[in-house]
């Protein structure tokens, strides 16, 4: 029986409902939409893949470029007794394949990495082997040129187009000019994407 996404909204959030543009978002992902979020910071940006992830079949990957922030969320995440893996730097070969082992057999519903881990070989091979339900690029603006805090590995991000390509993609940010939002789109090749501002007042 496949749970709805306001079941799993109050089962692990404990929130009878969602709050601006989520239940949008969320319903689009859902349909397999690509989509774009624009959402102010704390307008519950990680709510809109993580809710649809949660009600899908296989493993959600989520591109960030924080490593405090990847932390942050893993440890939120099991704390709700949700399986999430981070990938971050300084972890050696043999326990890198083990985790890559976990996201593929263990099912694991998270994912969580920076954009230089998406130049491994490695990790982009066993990505091939995963049942990837949803690829969520978080601080997407950092693809761009003219986002405010470039990192020439976002470029990659595409990637993950190539290595799953039946599966829809979310890009979040909370700040993007339209120049911006014209690179993300163009960078992360979103197919008839749907773009959802909130209200930043």
């Amino acid at each position: 029986m496949q749970k709805d996404a306001k079941s799993v909204l109050r089962e692990y959030w404990g929130h009878k409902d969602f709050r601006g543009s989520q239940n949008q978002i969320i319903d689009a992902v859902l349909a397999k939409k690509d989509v774009l979020a624009l959402m102010p910071t704390g307008g519950g940006k990680s709510i809109c893949y993580q809710v649809p992830a949660l009600v899908m079949e296989g493993i959600c990957i989520v591109v960030s470029p924080l490593v405090a922030l990847i932390q942050d969320q893993v440890r939120q995440l099991k704390q709700k007794g949700i399986k999430a893996i981070a990938l971050t730097g300084g972890i050696p070969f043999s326990e890198l394949n083990d985790l890559l082992d976990n996201c593929v057999y263990g099912n694991y519903k998270f994912l969580y990495l920076s954009p230089e881990r998406l130049q491994q070989s490695t990790v982009k091979e066993r990505i091939r082997e995963m049942n990837v339900n949803l690829i969520a690029i978080d601080e997407a603006h950092c693809i761009s040129q003219w986002g405010n805090d470039f990192r020439p590995a976002y470029l990659e991000c595409s990637i993950l187009k190539e290595l799953t390509p039946e599966t829809p993609t979310i890009a979040l940010t909370a700040t993007a000019t339209p120049k911006v939002v014209q690179d993300i789109l163009e960078n992360l090749q979103l197919e008839n994407p749907q773009v959802f501002k909130d209200s930043f007042s």
